[in-house]
């Protein structure tokens, strides 16, 4: 029986993943071959902020070797990055002019980041924060230049600012709102988050635009100027201001696109050929960027390619764990609350300890700690199972070894 011809185009996280789950379900049914922008195999881009703050080298990173691929019979081509996607010859087209023909694509091309547009945002020394390329201009940045500005106060953007800093930078973060990281934590913990980072002697405007970058003269950065007027050295400027799903490609090819390329619960697009996972998809509504619901989305695309065909994806309730200089934080679900909504919290500037609990109707719907997340798997498990909280509510705030177990078998 002739083998079926399975081609991706990206070779992320998600989509190697992808194709793990399917070799565990059949290493007989494809043909696989493998498009891949950069030069390197499969990493782990979580691990970059490491790698830029001298903790880790890239090759500690790896995911997936160059000999995994050749021992699982994947046709790897690097450094090639697909330019058409012909939909009724099957077949995609690289840069090279390398042609692959398929009979399931599988798009995993995940995210670009965000450059907001403005004045000198094409200068020499303007980078966005992706991938391992990005990462090496910085590291040698930062050995010949002092100031450096990060704009965008959400993960990425500390985590940059973190690693030039212990790179020797002077680092500014420029971050448009009230407060850092506010799509992972509330108020409180944001602030609890600034004050512990302005310690560790990084530099914050919040609340603040950019209204142009600077030229030296020679077509490089030298300077950012604010919309009220003020102006800040900068020899490196890093855009960390949001991502964007990459949906070029299925636009081209004409399929449906809305902040992401649409896909169902079975992770196939408006061409059931066609499959696409990650941050470059939209699934109800929703792109995701987390690792977790990447995974999920990762067995289910597999089993159907498998041919087994009885796995949905319905979406991810998220959680995010995140460790930013050495300190601890997690949010999940709502945890931002609302009118409608009752809150728990607990503030203990000594230890730096906040924790708040969001419950609507009996049941835990949010949770928001910092500096100690130790039951934030616990809470986790409570926001997902929707089960009433009434009996545990005196407890609740002292998490999982205080609460007795047998109220919560339902989260098991």
């Amino acid at each position: 029986m002739r083998k079926l011809k399975l081609v991706m185009i990206g070779n992320g996280m998600a989509g190697v993943r992808t194709l793990e789950e399917l070799l565990k379900l059949s290493d007989e049914l494809y043909d696989i071959t493998v498009f891949g922008a950069e030069p390197h195999p499969n990493y782990n881009r979580i691990m970059l902020s490491p790698v830029l703050a001298g903790e880790q080298k890239f090759e500690d990173i790896v995911l997936n070797d160059l000999e995994w691929y050749l021992s699982n019979n994947i046709r790897l081509l690097l450094n090639r990055r697909v330019v058409k996607i012909d939909r009724a010859k099957r077949q995609v087209i690289a840069d090279d002019g390398t042609v692959a023909h398929y009979d399931r694509l599988l798009i995993a091309t995940g995210s670009t980041p965000f450059m907001p547009p403005m004045p000198g945002s094409t200068l020499g020394g303007v980078i966005g924060y992706r991938d391992i390329a990005d990462t090496r201009i910085m590291i040698h940045t930062a050995k010949t230049r002092k100031h450096a500005v990060v704009i965008g106060g959400g993960l990425l953007g500390l985590e940059a600012a973190n690693g030039l800093k212990m790179r020797g930078m002077d680092v500014t973060v420029v971050h448009i709102g009230k407060w850092l990281l506010e799509r992972q934590l509330d108020k409180t913990a944001g602030q609890l988050l600034q004050a512990a980072l302005e310690a560790r002697g990084l530099h914050f405007r919040l609340n603040e635009q950019t209204e142009a970058l600077q030229d030296n003269g020679k077509g490089a950065v030298k300077a950012v100027q604010f919309k009220n007027g003020d102006v800040i050295p900068a020899d490196l400027v890093v855009m960390a201001a949001g991502i964007r799903p990459a949906t070029e490609l299925a636009e081209m090819a004409g399929l449906p696109c809305n902040r992401g390329i649409l896909v169902n619960d079975t992770l196939q697009t408006y061409d059931p050929r066609i499959y696409a996972i990650g941050e470059c998809a939209s699934h109800r509504g929703t792109a995701y960027g987390l690792v977790a619901p990447l995974f999920e989305q990762a067995k289910v695309c597999a089993n159907h390619l498998a041919q087994l065909g009885f796995a949905r994806y319905k979406g991810s309730v998220t959680s995010t764990k995140l460790k930013v200089t050495g300190i601890d934080l997690f949010s999940a679900g709502d945890f931002m609350g609302g009118e409608d909504a009752e809150t728990i919290t607990l503030l203990d500037p000594i230890s730096g300890r906040y924790k708040k609990l969001v419950i609507r109707n009996d049941v835990l719907v949010g949770a928001c700690l910092y500096g100690d997340t130790t039951d934030g798997g616990w809470y986790m498990r409570l926001i997902r199972s929707g089960q009433t909280i009434n009996t545990l509510r005196d407890q609740l705030m002292f998490g999982e070894t205080v609460t007795p177990q047998t109220d919560i078998a339902l989260c098991a």
